[in-house]
């Protein structure tokens, strides 16, 4: 009997060194997914392979057996030996497998929580099964209803709303104090990774300029050209100061590079118009006095720390609403995949008794020897009322526990006391086909 099955490792199982030795890079991903699918009992597959974790997801009719499949899989698509994996690997059945994959298309598993970029990748992955023909209509239903919980997640809570990176903070306090940023100017006091990164965010919110000052000019000019700005001289930091209402600075100077009476001769200049600094230097670059004097916000990055810290709170409080969703959709989904399970069987069984009935009926007429339609009547009515009786209590049973008492008891029951061939869930009417669905599905990314 099919069942989903997921097997990886992520973030929080295996060091970066172990996931990159298992990554799948894009122009690989055809060739593994054709070798998957030619491993026995496996139907349709899935590879999804980012930075933070690699997971095979299958199709598999072998049970847990594709557990051991998938691994081997893995193992031997990457020439590493099992025995080095197995500390790190993971694996998911059925509902758990159901659950993770919500869990991670819904950024409920990501390294942070929320952030949007690991959606797109599950898009990406399913995109690419499509694309080398893997993925089946069990697989297909999965990952497409994955995609619209992950839509629901993000528009029924607050998950992904809060900053909770210091270039994010930045940007969210900018916006706070300063309002609008479409008539900002930016600027940019040294060359620090966090702070370049803050500048792009605030100019991508829709900041109209930047200044990008540093004490090699020549590094100036590059950051400037990048950034369609203008680099200023060092040295010429104070006249080109009264032009920047967002000033982001981290140069490593061991002193303050603004000091309070330097800003205050600005804010004159520029008739009070606010003035807001993120300091991420360490030691600080801007006089922490400065904060005192009206229409001057100056935040370092402690500050911005604790707003990251107060934004993960909220959205660790959003999370537990999200994982109520997610709960609810994996019994809807797994409602769904019982059904796919059951009615084929359901097909299966009336079709074999009916071959019976069929059989017995021309036996019987032969044995009558006659051809009078009235007989012939009486007797086909009779093999199809012995017929529904008998089936009408396994059928009612397995279509009472497709509403929710653990169906493939007895779908498997069935099966081996009918002696049924095995049949796939393609095997089901159309009307089966579809998961129910709380959200619009959503496509490759």
């Amino acid at each position: 009997m099919s069942e989903i099955v997921i097997v990886g490792l992520n973030h929080r199982t295996a060091p970066v060194e172990v996931r990159e030795r298992l990554a799948f890079p894009a122009d690989t991903v055809g060739h593994a997914l054709r070798g998957l699918r030619e491993r026995d009992g496996i139907s349709e597959g899935v590879i999804l392979s980012t930075c933070n974790r690699v997971e095979v997801c299958v199709l598999s009719e072998a049970g847990y057996k594709g557990v051991e499949q998938v691994k081997d899989f893995l193992a031997g698509f990457h020439g590493v030996p099992i025995g080095e994996l197995s500390d790190h690997l993971y694996h998911y059945l059925g509902e758990e497998a159901v659950r993770h994959l919500f869990r991670v298309s819904s950024s409920l598993d990501s390294m942070v929580l929320g952030e949007p970029q690991i959606l797109g990748q599950v898009k990406d992955a399913y995109g690419y099964a499509l694309e080398f023909k893997a993925i089946g209509p069990v697989l297909d239903k999965f990952f497409t209803k994955a995609f619209s919980v992950a839509k629901r997640v993000r528009t029924e809570t607050r998950v992904a709303n809060s900053a909770v990176s210091v270039s994010y903070a930045a940007v969210e306090l900018a916006k706070k104090i300063l309002g609008d940023l479409p008539d900002k100017v930016v600027m940019l006091i040294g060359a620090g990774e966090m702070c370049e990164l803050a500048a792009r965010h605030l100019l991508s919110a829709g900041a109209k300029g930047i200044l990008v000052t540093n004490r090699t000019f020549e590094r100036a000019v590059l950051l400037a050209e990048e950034f369609e700005g203008t680099a200023v001289r060092f040295e010429e930091l104070a006249t080109h100061l009264k032009r920047a209402d967002i000033i982001l600075s981290s140069t490593g100077a061991p002193h303050f590079v603004l000091k309070r009476e330097d800003v205050e001769a600005v804010l004159r200049i520029r008739r009070n118009r606010p003035m807001f600094f993120i300091d991420m230097a360490v030691p600080r670059d801007i006089d922490p006095d400065a904060n005192e004097i009206d229409n001057v916000y100056v935040y370092d990055i402690d500050d911005l720390n604790n707003v990251i810290e107060t934004n993960l709170e909220e959205r660790q409080r959003e999370a537990s609403l999200a994982e109520e969703i997610v709960l609810a959709e994996v019994a809807g989904f797994l409602r769904w995949l019982d059904s796919q399970q059951v009615t084929p069987t359901i097909v299966s069984l009336r079709r074999k008794f009916d071959e019976v009935r069929q059989a017995e009926v021309a036996k019987a007429l032969s044995a009558l020897g006659t051809a009078d339609p009235k007989t012939r009547k009486v007797v086909e009515s009779l093999a199809s009322s012995i017929l529904n009786k008998v089936l009408h209590s396994p059928i009612s049973s397995l279509k009472r526990e497709a509403d929710g008492r653990n169906p493939m008891e007895m779908v498997t029951a069935v099966r081996e006391i009918f002696d049924l061939p095995e049949e796939g869930p393609e095997a089901a009417p159309e009307a089966a086909e579809r998961p129910p669905e709380q959200g619009g599905n959503v496509g490759r990314q």
